[in-house]
């Protein structure tokens, strides 16, 4: 095996310009691809460029590759509904092997819903898009950043500044092959004595410290505190669970779990970070009469001074900024404050 390169750049296949060229990214495409990469600070001349499929689909479609799940390459989920790619193909998927194998990249660029599909064997660019995974299909054991193809950007500009993003967190993600995720302790379902243990172990003294709600109707359903990158505490309010909804089960102890919310929101000492704070700030007095004291930052505002074009939710911007998988997908947890 060669020695390791940085970024492997995988496309969908070839179009028109490619065909005549026999090459990827040559034509509109490419050329906007190299406007993102540059704007980014990568050299496309530092990457390998490639594609699923090194030919030109009928009417430049890539359905026109699929047929039946039992004419299909095995192994492989549907690109569409009842779209399975023909067995026929297959040679093209151990092409690509080899190409990666003999490159070796820390990081491979998927470029839409195609290389998506061959390397992580999976579609729907717009959920996953900006989440490092290992590949887990035609090659095995590489990073792979999936993000919109440029020809979706040629269609709808607004993406551009998301892949804009997303190739800066490639060059920062190319720069080791495994995938990182901090190892995070969440206390959930805490009892009255828990939320004092993580107060005094966590809170005080912290000077700052994220908080978020959430919310429904009305009603804040839990409010959470991250003192650090590795801790955090969700302190609930609503239960659908127990009978009356109500987490705390007696107003005596949801008044010491506000308390406990109140104390923390109240000292000007902990410097405050929100999302959306104008909203969260303005929810809280209205809901609860709390008045909030020590807000510094709000990473949305953050963010659109950064990014003016770009989109504001929390879960874009931990896409772009941070190298946590899309916990908007997560099910499981790995740790759960033990209840005792």
């Amino acid at each position: 095996m060669a020695g390791s390169h940085e970024i492997a750049i995988v496309g969908e296949s070839w179009g028109e310009r490619e065909e005549i060229e026999r090459a990827p990214f040559v034509g509109p495409s490419g050329y906007l691809l190299t406007r993102m990469l540059d704007e980014a600070g990568i050299r496309r001349a530092d990457c390998f460029l490639t594609n699923v499929f090194n030919l030109r689909p009928e009417g430049n479609k890539i359905e026109t590759l699929c047929d039946s799940k039992s004419e299909a390459i095995k192994g492989f989920p549907s690109l569409g509904k009842g779209k399975y790619v023909h067995g026929r193909y297959i040679s093209e998927l151990e092409r690509l092997q080899s190409e990666l194998v003999e490159y070796n990249p820390n990081l491979i660029i998927a470029l839409g819903n195609t290389p998506t599909w061959a390397l992580l064997g999976r579609t729907g660019i717009s959920s996953i898009r900006g989440t490092t995974a290992l590949s887990t299909h035609t090659v095995t054991g590489f990073k792979v950043l999936p993000t919109y193809h440029p020809a979706a950007v040629l269609r709808q500009w607004e993406l551009r500044p998301t892949v804009v993003m997303d190739f800066i967190k490639a060059k920062r993600e190319a720069t080791f092959p495994e995938v990182r995720r901090l190892e995070r302790t969440i206390w959930i379902e805490p009892k009255i004595e828990d939320l004092y243990e993580f107060k005094q172990r966590y809170i005080n003294g912290c000077g700052r410290c994220a908080v978020d709600i959430e919310t429904a109707g009305n009603q804040i359903t839990c409010i959470g505190f991250a003192p650090s990158p590795r801790t955090a505490l969700v302190v609930p309010f609503v239960d659908g669970r127990r009978i009356g909804k109500n987490y705390w089960g007696n107003g005596e102890n949801e008044r010491k779990a506000w308390n406990f919310v109140r104390d923390i929101l109240s000292d000007k000492k902990i410097h405050k970070t929100f999302q959306n704070g104008l909203y969260d700030i303005a929810f809280i007095w209205r809901a609860v009469g709390m008045k909030v004291y020590g807000t510094e930052h709000d990473t949305m505002l953050l963010h659109h001074a950064l990014q003016p074009e770009a989109l504001k939710s929390l879960g874009y911007l931990g896409s772009v900024y941070t190298d946590e998988g899309n916990w908007k997908q997560m099910r499981r947890v790995a740790t759960i404050k033990r209840d005792d």
